[in-house]
């Protein structure tokens, strides 16, 4: 590499960091939030078009810029219509799943989404369990992450928490 490709490369990077932190600002710092799966796909389509940007000397600032705020546009309404259309909402979400539910594993639950009982022991030893009978439910989000709620013997747990989880069998 020499000199002027350096010079390149890092006027690249301020320049993108610039058109980021921008669009940032404009769209909001959910632009970045994993919230569903869209958002999770729209964050490795920007990874991707900054690679790409940066690496590649044929790539101009103005084009990739103009990439990332269609991305981001495009993720903007796309969240708009999900909480506004419950039609493209049901079409386009996943449901949260539960896949334990008061200490007991929900074997057809992790079947269904793909998750192992190794993957969940461990999230429930990152969450601090040390019985399963400590657990109250384990929800697998639709992001992909998995959010444990313990087991509290003075409350009981709050539907609110519940809401629009798939919750259909539970005992």
């Amino acid at each position: 590499m020499n000199i002027e490709e350096a010079t390149h490369l890092v006027l690249s990077v301020l320049g993108i960091f610039t058109i980021i932190i921008l669009i940032t600002r404009l769209f909001g710092l959910r632009t970045f939030a994993k919230m569903s799966s869209f958002d999770f796909a729209s964050t490795i389509a920007v990874g991707s078009i900054l690679a790409s940007i940066i690496l590649n000397g044929n790539q101009s600032l103005l084009k990739g810029g103009i990439a990332l705020l269609t991305i981001i546009l495009f993720q903007t309404v796309f969240s708009f219509l999900t909480r506004k259309v419950k039609f493209f909402n049901q079409i386009f979400t996943n449901k949260p799943q539960v896949i334990m539910w008061k200490g007991e594993i929900l074997h057809q639950q992790l079947k269904k989404c793909n998750v192992g009982e190794e993957d969940l022991v461990a999230k429930l030893r990152e969450s601090n369990v040390h019985d399963f009978k400590e657990v109250q439910a384990v929800i697998f989000e639709s992001t992909g992450d998995i959010s444990v709620l313990h087991n509290n013997e003075n409350k009981t747990l709050s539907e609110d928490l519940l809401k629009g989880v798939a919750t259909k069998n539970l005992k």
